[in-house]
C-alpha cells in the first residue's frame, strides 16, 4: 500500500515511538490522527508540524466507547482509515515476590488492559473501518501495525508483567492476519529492542549502560525514526503479513 495520501492512526502518536511513527508518515505525505491520552505534547506537534493534515483526539484505547469516537471521528474527518499503527503502552517494573510483599496484581493487570487489550481493542475497531474501504491496486483494504518488544522473547528479572503483555502481542499477530485476510487487512507487528526515547533518556546509567552493552551492531541505541521507517516499510510492502520483526541491533536481553 502506497502511504501516501492515506489516513493513518497511531496510538500513543504523541511521544516516543509513535512520535516518530507520525512524523515518518507525515513526510511520506500520509494523513494521521494521534490517539493518545496526552493533550499536551500532541497540541505541541500539532504547533510544529501543521494541523492540516495532522489532527488528535484525547483517547483511552483501554475502553470501547472512546476509541469507537475516535474511528467515528476519523470517519467523519478523513472519510477512510487505511493504517493502524498501535505505539501505546508502558512498563512496570517488580519481581514476583518483591521485598515486602507479592507483586501487586492490579499493577499486572493494567499492563496487560494496556498493553495488549488495549492494542486488540484499536485493532478491531480499526479493522471495521478498514473493512469499509474499496480495495486498492493491489487490492487491500488496510494494514495493522502492532508494538511488541524484545522482552516479549526473553524479559528480565522484574519484567513479568510487560513481557506477558508482549507476548500476547507476538501471539496475536498471525491469528489476527488470518483473521483477517478474508477482509484484505494484513497485520505485523514490530518488537524493538532498546530505543532512545525520551523515557529511555531519564534512565540512570545503571539501568541504560547494562542494556547498551546488549547491543551488537550497531552497538547503540536504535533511533525512533528508524522504528517509524520500518513502520512505513510494512505498510509499502504488500507481501509482508503475519510477521514479528525484531529490530534490535541483534542483541539478546540478559537477565538483569
Amino acid at each position: 500500500m502506497d502511504i501516501s495520501g492515506k489516513v493513518a492512526a497511531i496510538t500513543g502518536g504523541a511521544s516516543g515511538l509513535g512520535e516518530a511513527t507520525v512524523r515518518h508518515f507525515l513526510q511520506n505525505g500520509a494523513k494521521v490522527v494521534i490517539l493518545d491520552l496526552n493533550d499536551d505534547n500532541a497540541k505541541k506537534l500539532i504547533d510544529e508540524l501543521g494541523e492540516n493534515n495532522l489532527k488528535y483526539i484525547n483517547t483511552n484505547i483501554m475502553e470501547e466507547e472512546p476509541v469507537k469516537n475516535a474511528m467515528e471521528f476519523i470517519k467523519n474527518e478523513f472519510g477512510a482509515l487505511h493504517v493502524a499503527v498501535n505505539c501505546a503502552g508502558t512498563g512496570y517494573g517488580g519481581r514476583i515476590i518483591g521485598k515486602d510483599a507479592p507483586h501487586p496484581l492490579d499493577h499486572f493487570k493494567f499492563i496487560i488492559d494496556l498493553n495488549l487489550v488495549g492494542t486488540f481493542n484499536v485493532m478491531r475497531l480499526a479493522a471495521e473501518l478498514m473493512d469499509k474501504n474499496d480495495p486498492d491496486a493491489q487490492g487491500e483494504k488496510g494494514v495493522i501495525i502492532n508494538t511488541a518488544s524484545v522482552a516479549g522473547y526473553e524479559g528480565q528479572i522484574g519484567q513479568s508483567a510487560y513481557s506477558a503483555s508482549k507476548a500476547g502481542v507476538i501471539g496475536l499477530t498471525l491469528t489476527a492476519a488470518r483473521d483477517l485476510a478474508r477482509h484484505a487487512i494484513r497485520v505485523n507487528t514490530i518488537a524493538p529492542g532498546i530505543f532512545d526515547t525520551p523515557l529511555m533518556k531519564l534512565a540512570p546509567d545503571k539501568v541504560r549502560d547494562p542494556l547498551l552493552e546488549s547491543t551488537q551492531f550497531p552497538h547503540r541505541f536504535g533511533d525512533p525514526a528508524e522504528f517509524g521507517n520500518l513502520a512505513a516499510h510494512i505498510v509499502d510492502n504488500t507481501y509482508l503479513n503475519g510477521e514479528t520483526i525484531r529490530i534490535d541491533s541483534g542483541m539478546r536481553m540478559k537477565p538483569r
